[in-house]
């Protein structure tokens, strides 16, 4: 917090510990006298409630399985702050689950960063650990740390074990997708599906491939906001209650210190890193969005241009699930973040800071070296040549469209095909596995109204099913866009992020069946085939799609009224900086100048 300097004098420093945001009463003592009046009653003593303050989020709910090991994560965090000497406090934020939140977790993200923000920013701490992991928390507590700017560490839950069937080993969700669409083509029995779903997540903590919360986990790694390791150790093994112990002495260390804030962590150098290890984890496009969000926070504008060259230098590296074949705890074992790190250096602003006081560097040079392993691949040998994403413009997507082509059929990066277009999410239900659909393998499936404000909440619906006649004809991949998201453990061709979405009136709206689309992906376009004249026809007779219910009140209506585009990070347009920061290449603005 930012204090004026006295005439005549040294700037004051922050009132710390229990003294600091005391409840305006009118009356200092008196607010301090009660508060610990309360606290005491918890039997605590004078000599606790006089040390460093260290605020830890419980982010733990029936409703989040991937978080069932918060609440021993807690007690190490605990024991670590204890043992550097100050007070630990556990306060609950919400908390989110993307099998179990409608309409989607994304609807919900921007709530979880505005409830974490305010209440580090309300109660007394002078550090806070933020513990996340499924699917959007990380997300949301990075963005409300770039907000509050207090003194702040992440600590990730972990990836859940693989589980197996049948001699295969399985991952959540990749496999749950790819045997979902064996049993929807007849070719997965009944009861082989019942007995995939015992198995599918056979433990504690998130997604085992490289999906979004695995992907958000190397992220907080490479920006400096969590300890080495911490973004891979398997939820279930000690090394993970050792490294949250860790976390909680750090944490202790940046309370007495009063630092180092996220601001000062999460540069713009910081963020290109994020960006750039992104690209060669072959990382979940949900990534992109929710770096924009958190850059954004901190005045900090990603040029999506600037993010597809970096994929075109830096190749693929990790053999993981959806886009090689291992798991994460074999990429842990194979040295993790740090490893990867180290193998595309040159690619790296290695002077960044982490918030343990090292520098990439020395995070680099102490990465492990294990021998013969095949995971973490040399640029020499890369599982791709390129990044695993692709920036995609053209009059179909002018603000930007979104593939991840690392996990995408080669012979379908370049194609020209008939549109066949879903209206929106019911629509798709009530008609993709109609017998009679017109629709054939070479046909490109178009699905609209499923963006921020469409959905609402940008749901992961990018990856929706092929047609039931043509799985059963053992189709195993289409060209799919839309405004959606998809999950990051889903593979196939999929064009995604679509912007601006078809609610608000972007080219996706225009489509009709029986229009031809032109994707190439080498060329990094996106092309509708109708005149401009015809467009312009269309534009003047588009109607915007009546708001969803309960847009005219509570948090939906803000939603609704206030979400940005994906390319803005699909943020709350109010909870931006007080002033523009910097680039990391040019502002988007003048990005889309170049496009118009």
């Amino acid at each position: 917090m930012a204090t004026r300097k006295k005439r005549g004098g040294a700037t004051p420093k922050r009132p710390t510990g229990m003294r600091q945001g005391l409840a305006t009463y009118g009356d200092a003592g008196f607010s301090l006298f009660l508060r610990k009046a309360f606290l005491k009653a918890g039997g605590y003593t004078d000599d606790a409630l006089d040390r460093p303050i260290v605020g830890i989020t419980n982010t733990f709910s029936d409703y989040n399985p991937c978080h069932g090991n918060v609440p021993d994560l807690i007690e190490a965090v605990k024991r670590g702050v204890m043992l550097a000497g100050a007070m630990p406090m556990v306060f609950p934020t919400v908390s989110i689950h993307e099998s179990f939140s409608h309409p989607t977790s994304m609807f919900l993200r921007n709530l979880m960063a505005m409830d974490t923000e305010e209440m580090v920013r309300a109660q007394p701490m002078d550090s806070v650990v933020l513990i996340g992991g499924c699917d959007k928390t990380l997300p949301a507590q990075l963005m409300a740390a770039a907000s509050v700017d207090r003194p702040a560490v992440v600590l990730p839950v972990g990836p859940m074990l693989v589980g197996h069937f049948k001699g295969e080993v399985l991952g959540a969700c990749t496999d749950c997708r790819r045997l979902w669409g064996q049993f929807r083509a007849g070719t997965f029995s009944q009861e082989d599906i019942d007995k995939v779903s015992e198995r599918l997540a056979p433990t504690k903590g998130t997604c085992m491939v490289m999906g979004t919360a695995s992907t958000m986990g190397c992220i907080v790694e490479t920006l400096g906001m969590g300890l080495p390791g911490s973004g891979s150790i398997p939820a279930t093994h000690s090394d993970r209650l050792r490294v949250a112990e860790a976390t909680g002495k750090l944490a202790a260390e940046m309370a007495v210190k009063q630092g180092p804030k996220p601001s000062e962590i999460m540069t713009r150098a910081a963020i290109r890193n994020a960006l750039t290890v992104l690209q060669a984890i072959g990382g979940s496009t949900n990534a992109l969005v929710h770096l924009t969000a958190v850059a954004r926070r901190l005045g900090i504008e990603i040029a999506l241009e600037e993010f597809d060259a970096i994929g075109r230098k830096v190749p693929v590296l990790v053999d993981l699930k959806p886009s090689g074949d291992h798991y994460m705890e074999h990429f842990h074992w194979a040295g993790g973040n740090s490893r990867l790190m180290r193998e595309i250096s040159t690619h790296l602003d290695v002077k960044c800071r982490t918030v343990a006081g090292k520098t990439i560097k020395q995070v680099i040079e102490d990465a492990e070296i294990v021998p013969n392993q095949t995971v973490i691949r040399t640029p020499k040998n890369p599982i791709k040549a390129t990044g695993g994403m692709a920036v995609l413009r053209g009059n179909l997507a002018p603000r930007g469209a979104v593939i991840k082509h690392a996990a995408a059929t080669p012979a379908l990066l370049t194609h020209t095909g008939r549109a066949v277009v879903f209206d929106s999410l019911e629509d798709l239900a009530a008609r993709g596995d109609d017998p009679t659909l017109d629709v054939k393998a070479d046909d490109i499936l178009v699905l609209r109204n499923a963006g921020p404000k469409g959905a609402p909440g940008m749901p992961e619906a990018g990856s929706f099913p092929i047609p039931m006649k043509l799985a059963r004809a053992g189709v195993k991949d289409m060209i799919r866009i839309s405004d959606a998201r998809m999950s990051g453990t889903a593979f196939g061709t999929i064009v995604l992020h679509v912007a601006p979405e078809s609610a608000v009136g972007g080219p996706l709206a225009l489509v009709k069946t029986g229009d031809r689309i032109t994707l190439d992906v080498p060329k990094r376009r996106l092309e509708l085939l109708v005149s401009d004249k015809e467009l312009a026809a269309r534009r003047k007779a588009w109607k915007a799609p009546p708001p969803h219910p309960g847009s005219d009140r509570g948090y939906t209506g803000l939603f609704h009224s206030s979400v940005l585009q994906a390319d803005e990070g699909v943020d709350f347009d109010f909870l931006g900086p007080a002033k523009t920061g910097p680039t990391t290449a040019r502002s988007a603005k003048a990005a889309r100048a170049t496009t118009k």
